[in-house]
């Protein structure tokens, strides 16, 4: 059931006052969701600093987007590579010795139904490695800025966190033995959200002042499936997307809001409310118990201090 907090339209970037003198950083934002993400900030006179893989995509997007918002638009990129470790302890230590201040970091990244198992160098599932590990280590390395900002961190979640399994599957992490697209596609988005409210728990209970949330884009048109899915996935969701799916730009709309809205509530899940919280209003979501289940969390916290070499101090 959709609790609404923001009347029959849901959140909307209306709501967002002046946000200059404010820094956000996005990761995965040359293109799809966290480019219209950084192209609302923008347009509210934020700086942006985009947290990618490809120096050329990003180059391009922020040739677009300072075409748009004029060339001293305060839009730049760092290299990242959210499925390589090192690659993450490098981008973070660039932020932390360019980027003066955070004032929230948007886990926007992704990979999608990878058809076949795919293993990264760390030796992860290639999507729980992109989606999970490597943003739980670049927000534990970002913690500190984060806190003495007194900024935000936004995890972006998927609805397939409660269609797979649901639940973590510690006795096989990477599906050796019965990979499926969708169940490890499944099982990084709930690690994901399992970490994110986990950190909201350590959070309060220290009295930091971090604000942690979590959202999902709903169904929306963006290339997320184009690297990774199978022939046959691509096309089904080519012609689907066409029917179902709404805008980017709307799919943006909840990160932007958790990044930014200041009634924002813990233990909550913010996205599109229509047609099984797939488009429409942003506002609160149902949230399947899965996600907030504390002793799976703390084990998975656990295990992804381990595989990352990182101990929070939390």
């Amino acid at each position: 059931m959709t609790i609404k907090h923001f009347g029959s339209n849901g959140w909307t970037p209306k709501r967002i006052d002046s946000l200059n003198g404010k820094t956000y950083l996005i990761t995965g934002a040359s293109n799809g969701a966290g480019f219209e993400a950084a192209r609302t900030l923008l347009s509210k006179g934020a700086e942006v600093v985009m947290l990618n893989r490809s120096a050329k995509k990003s180059a391009d997007a922020i040739a677009t987007l300072k075409q748009e918002f004029g060339n001293e638009s305060a839009v730049s990129f760092i290299e990242i590579d959210l499925a390589v470790l090192d690659s993450v302890r490098e981008a973070a230590a660039v932020v932390i010795d360019t980027v003066s201040r955070i004032d929230a970091l948007i886990c926007n990244a992704a990979i999608a139904q990878v058809a076949k198992q795919e293993i990264t160098v760390d030796g992860f599932e290639s999507q729980l490695g992109v989606n999970h590990f490597g943003h739980f280590l670049l927000c534990g390395l970002l913690f500190e800025q984060i806190e003495a900002s007194h900024g935000r961190i936004v995890m972006v979640g998927s609805n397939a966190y409660k269609m797979g399994l649901k639940k973590i599957q510690f006795d096989d992490l990477n599906f050796d033995k019965n990979y499926t697209a969708w169940n490890s596609y499944a099982q990084s988005k709930l690690a994901q959200m399992m970490f994110a409210y986990e950190l909201q728990r350590r959070v309060e209970a220290l009295g930091k002042d971090v604000v942690v949330q979590v959202c999902h884009p709903g169904a929306s048109r963006t290339n997320l499936l184009q690297d990774t899915a199978s022939t046959f996935n691509k096309m089904l969701w080519a012609v689907l997307s066409r029917i179902i799916a709404q805008s980017a730009e709307r799919g943006s709309w909840p990160e932007v809001m958790c990044a930014t809205e200041k009634s924002v509530q813990p233990r909550t899940l913010y996205g599109p409310t229509k047609r099984a919280d797939t488009v429409g209003p942003v506002d609160e979501c149902q949230l399947d118990n899965c996600a907030l289940d504390r002793e799976m969390a703390t084990k998975l916290w656990a295990l992804s201090e381990k595989k990352t070499s990182f101990n929070w101090s939390l």
